[in-house]
């Protein structure tokens, strides 16, 4: 029995969450039914498919990834599912399936077409239940709708490179629950263009210029806890997938901030990137 997972911005207050699965164990009784995140910032399919595209890797192939972001079914809006690196994904195709998949090609894409026999006012509860079940009992793709060659695309978050290869200008695409900034910089990218050359990141009025491969590299455990100055110490690193995060060490936005908060920089805003001969 494969496991389905659940992906949304319904956030745990009301009984979104609650029907969804209730709708899956009444088909499925013995379904496992995994919460990935019902706290995603409302419609905020980059944040989304960051956690997703992250999370998936961890679960075993066959699994079912259902995304309910931003997921009512309009006619810009149609719904698919697809099957790409041993999982399935069903969502809407409004470009997060393309930042979940990055450079994977799906193996398969169909856009969902059951609508018309599925009385709903609730997409994810009825249509999203009904293929995700479907698949679990391991049906086929191309019997809950057309196949298809391609998912929308969303190019206008990705990192862009100059002409003369010595600079990468980013945007910070999550900031997690420590107040840190991911950035869509991945470490391949960077790799690609530094060629062991000196770099500089820029943001805002921060700098830095070393990346570190974990918060505790940046710490000189050599010396007595009273003389590290540590805690709220400014890092630069690649995060746990391979993306560029800013951060402060050990830093608690409930308290004393967050990079966020401190850094004075939000969601889509720029970071830069400059290699030095």
């Amino acid at each position: 029995m494969s496991i389905i997972t659940l992906t949304t911005d319904f956030g745990l207050k009301d009984h979104a969450v609650a029907s969804v699965k209730g709708a899956i164990l009444n088909i499925l009784p013995q379904a496992q039914i995994i919460d990935i995140s019902h706290l995603i910032a409302p419609f905020n399919i980059i944040e989304a498919a960051y956690i997703t595209r992250n999370a998936y890797k961890s679960f075993p192939k066959g699994s079912i990834h259902i995304i309910g972001v931003d997921a009512e079914y309009t006619p810009e809006n149609k719904h698919i599912a697809l099957e790409l690196d041993d999982h399935y994904f069903i969502g809407a195709d409004n470009g997060i399936m393309s930042l979940v998949a990055g450079h994977i090609k799906p193996k398969q894409i169909v856009e969902i077409d059951i609508h018309q026999s599925v009385q709903t006012s609730f997409t994810l509860l009825d249509v999203f239940v009904y293929v995700a079940t479907h698949l679990a009992k391991g049906g086929k793709l191309d019997v809950i709708g057309r196949k298809i060659d391609q998912i929308k695309q969303l190019k206008y978050i990705q990192p862009i490179t100059n002409d003369q290869k010595n600079q990468i200008t980013g945007h910070v695409i999550y900031i997690d629950n420590f107040g840190n900034l991911v950035t869509n910089v991945t470490r391949q990218l960077f790799d690609s263009l530094q060629n062991d050359r000196k770099f500089t990141i820029t943001a805002r009025n921060i700098k830095f210029n070393r990346l570190y491969n974990s918060y505790s590299d940046a710490i000189d455990f050599t010396k007595k806890p009273e003389e590290r100055q540590s805690k709220g110490k400014k890092i630069a690193l690649f995060n746990s997938a391979d993306f560029i995060e800013l951060s402060l060490y050990k830093s608690n936005p409930q308290i004393s901030g967050g990079a966020s908060s401190l850094f004075g920089l939000e969601l889509m805003d720029t970071i830069n990137i400059k290699f030095h001969e």
